[in-house]
């Protein structure tokens, strides 16, 4: 039975050590999360609850689980790498569970003793604290902002249509209106100027989760009309919207999030600039050798 409320932050230690193990001893944050809600067996609808969808599309149980793994990094039981892969350290391979009570004592100072919660009045509420993964935040917050308060639908259309065409795309044009059937724009992908494939798209510019029946929507409208379907949303996907998509026997449905939407515009330039601040030192070794 799906459970039906979000765990608290202690309660995931042991299902992070377990999905860890389930993984080979290693995964990416999206994949021990995804093994942490099949063995907590938590639904689909508290998985997708957003941590505050005014600002991201983190959801509670990312953000909580976050917090869980530093906590087991700080207790000397699990590790990163600097590509950002977690994994059992060396020598805790024989750890297949912690005292919950330990790993608590283990936290940095200055560590918020639980994170926010989400409908849940005996937990601890405090001030917003990023997440320990996402040292990035305040910018993709900001975009965010922008992205679903600021533009137009029009203009994160043509937003779209945009970064299509930076990405490779020829023939990239909006064609949205009444009657089309949600089916926002078409384009041709190209692959290494050999292959290509004819591509609708459908641009969602939302706070929140785009879920299962939506996706099954779009491809009943882009059936006939391309090879492959595109979905962009500044918001998220739920679980099963991401099955739906890649089900199998079905015509192919490419997702986009708003976490992925964001790391393209950064990588392509595209309204998202790194600026390098200028740090001055002074050389005060070469000053007196004068």
């Amino acid at each position: 039975m799906a459970a039906d409320k979000l765990p608290r932050r202690h309660e995931m230690y042991n299902p992070v050590i377990q999905a860890l193990r389930d993984l080979g001893g290693s995964g990416h944050i999206d994949e021990i999360a995804d093994r942490v809600i099949e063995i907590m067996q938590i639904s689909d609808s508290v998985a997708s609850v957003l941590h505050d969808q005014e600002s991201g599309n983190q959801t509670e149980i990312e953000y909580r689980l976050a917090w869980a793994r530093t906590d087991l990094k700080n207790h000397g039981v699990i590790e990163k790498s600097g590509r950002g892969v977690w994994s059992i350290r060396p020598d805790k391979q024989g750890v297949d569970q912690v005292d919950p009570i330990e790993v608590s004592r283990s936290r940095s100072p200055g560590t918020p003793a639980s994170p926010p919660v989400v409908g849940d009045a005996q937990e601890a509420n405090h001030s917003d604290t990023d997440s320990p993964d996402s040292p990035d935040a305040a910018w993709r917050r900001e975009l965010h902002r922008v992205l679903t308060t600021i533009l137009e639908p029009a203009a994160f259309e043509r937003l779209t249509m945009r970064l299509l065409r930076e990405s490779g795309f020829v023939h990239a044009e909006v064609t949205g209106r009444s009657g089309d059937g949600g089916v926002d724009g078409k384009g041709i992908a190209q692959m290494a100027g050999v292959l290509s494939f004819h591509v609708v798209f459908q641009c969602k510019r939302y706070v929140g989760s785009v879920n299962s029946a939506q996706v099954r929507d779009f491809r009943g409208a882009m059936v006939g009309r391309a090879d492959k379907g595109l979905l962009i949303t500044t918001g998220r996907f739920t679980r099963d919207a991401v099955l739906e998509a890649t089900r199998q026997g079905a015509p192919p449905i490419d997702l986009i999030d708003g976490d992925r939407l964001a790391d393209m515009l950064k990588s392509l330039k595209l309204g998202v600039q790194t600026e390098f601040v200028e740090r001055v030192v002074i050389n005060e070794v070469w000053l007196r050798s004068v």
